[in-house]
């Protein structure tokens, strides 16, 4: 009896045993579980700390950055708008004096007016004259100077109208909304425009159907011919201009379109010029340097000769005729 109760203690002990352990291992888990819990809500919050520290510093330094940009605004419209000013002003009258400078010093350089034994008189003239074919391959003496002698002079005039026709577009042109649809503003202007054109005017049509084609013909024909005889891409240019005009004026903008618009205008003048600019570099190139240039002058008196004249002929032939109907479409209706 003794014995059984010694072994159901000892086996209750055991189990007593078993279960604490047990509870231990799980006060363990819980306090480490725990502790894992605390870490992690202190890099949370460490986080959110930081987090919150950018925040702060990015909104002083937006604040900062506008309070700076209001001063430098205000400061533009009151004070700096009076210091500008002044330098604008003395910044204008030094340039102007220094250009004053430069061109008082080059006609103090120059030889008398009228001077027989200034260059312009004898070197110039004389060399155009006599070596202006040979050199050039134009017959056209006036085409040989003003497209290869002094083919950096016209390239400028060239540049000039293109400028001018981008000024008067800029300021005259009614363009289209976001959309692509037309404005109220342009839709007042083309009914203006379709008040006043003419109305089945059979005398000015049946005429300008004939007239045109000859006078673009001939326009083509003194382009063409300019480097054999009088007249060239400046006068060429203008002729097709006033058939192109004359066009518009008979059969109006609607059938115009169809042929000649704004983007054609663009492209057409823009590869003019840069075809202008870099046919001439290659030959400012050559020329300087003393190279053989591959572009023959020909046989002087064929319509392929004279080098690059004709092509640069047609270039500012071009040109020419696409400013000329761009500032009689702009200033009629503001558009092309």
């Amino acid at each position: 009896m003794e014995r059984n109760d010694a072994s159901l203690l000892k086996s209750k002990f055991a189990a007593f045993l078993e279960s604490a352990s047990v509870l231990d291992d799980a006060m363990e888990k819980d306090l480490e579980r725990g502790s894992d819990e605390k870490a992690q809500m202190r890099e949370k919050a460490a986080y959110e700390a930081r987090e919150m520290l950018l925040r702060r510093r990015h909104e002083n330094a937006v604040r900062d950055e506008q309070m700076l940009y209001s001063r430098i605004h205000r400061w533009s419209r009151s004070r700096g708008a009076v210091y500008i000013n002044s330098l604008y002003r003395i910044l204008a009258v030094l340039l102007c004096s220094a250009i004053i400078v430069c061109l008082m010093l080059t006609v103090l350089d120059m030889p008398p007016l009228g001077d027989a034994l200034a260059p312009v008189n004898n070197e110039v003239s004389q060399r155009y004259i006599e070596k202006g074919m040979e050199e050039t391959g134009a017959v056209n003496i006036v085409a040989g100077m003003i497209l290869d002698y002094r083919a950096f002079d016209t390239l400028g005039e060239s540049t000039v109208l293109f400028i001018a026709a981008c000024g008067v577009l800029m300021l005259l042109r009614i363009d289209r909304d976001q959309n692509g649809r037309p404005t109220e503003e342009l839709i007042a202007a083309e009914a203006d425009d379709r008040h006043y054109e003419p109305k089945n005017d059979v005398i000015l049509q049946r005429s300008a159907a004939v007239l045109t084609p000859i006078i673009l013909l001939f326009g083509i024909y003194i382009i063409l011919n300019g480097h054999l005889s009088p007249g060239g891409g400046f006068s060429g240019g203008a002729i097709i201009g006033a058939g192109l005009i004359l066009y518009l004026n008979a059969f109006g903008f609607k059938k115009t379109e169809a042929f000649i618009n704004f983007r054609l205008f663009t492209a057409v003048t823009f590869s003019a010029l840069m075809f202008y600019a870099l046919a001439k570099t290659y030959s400012f190139y050559t020329g300087a340097n003393h190279l053989h240039s591959i572009i023959s002058t020909g046989t002087p008196g064929n319509i392929l000769s004279a080098g690059l004249i004709l092509p640069l002929n047609i270039a500012v032939g071009m040109v020419v005729a696409c400013t000329m109907y761009a500032f009689y479409a702009l200033f009629r209706k503001g558009g092309m």
